[in-house]
């Protein structure tokens, strides 16, 4: 049977949350320091899988770059504070951002299953350094809204 990459990729966060539950453990015992810990491993093979994205991608976590932002529905969308200092809105259900690498790279070539904004939401998600916002229905509607008439 094939494995496919975007498996490979789920595997990979799923043991580098594995990882970062362990190194939270440990510090609960005060063995370590209270920053989680992504193995080097892990690292590579994030850096082998997604190449400079990846690199761009921690950076933006460790930036706080990523919001997710929820409505008393349950409707999530994040945003991500790109390195050019534009907001990007991702919708992690659909694999969706609004940034034009993911149009370009990841829609229109297909030489990128991601781009490093929805590939910084998967690491502060495993990271656990995603900041949260709580907003009415409304204001959530009004935010995708916004970005539409912004794009079009």
């Amino acid at each position: 049977m094939a494995v496919t990459l975007p498996e490979v990729v789920e595997e990979l966060l799923s043991e580098m949350a594995a990882a970062v539950r362990d190194g939270a453990r440990s510090t609960a015992r005060g063995l370590l320091n209270s920053t989680p810990h992504v193995p080097d491993e892990h690292l590579s093979s994030l850096k082998f899988v997604f190449g400079s994205s990846a690199i761009q991608a921690l950076d933006l976590v460790d930036r706080e770059s990523v919001t997710l932002i929820s409505s008393p529905s349950g409707r999530r969308v994040y945003q991500v504070l790109g390195s050019s200092g534009k907001t990007y809105t991702c919708m992690t259900s659909c694999h969706y951002c609004s940034c034009p690498a993911f149009a370009f790279s990841v829609l229109r070539k297909s030489d990128s299953l991601l781009c490093k904004h929805l590939l910084a939401i998967y690491l502060s998600q495993v990271m656990r350094n995603c900041q949260q916002l709580s907003v009415s229905d409304k204001q959530l509607t009004d935010l995708l809204l916004m970005e539409k008439t912004q794009e079009a």
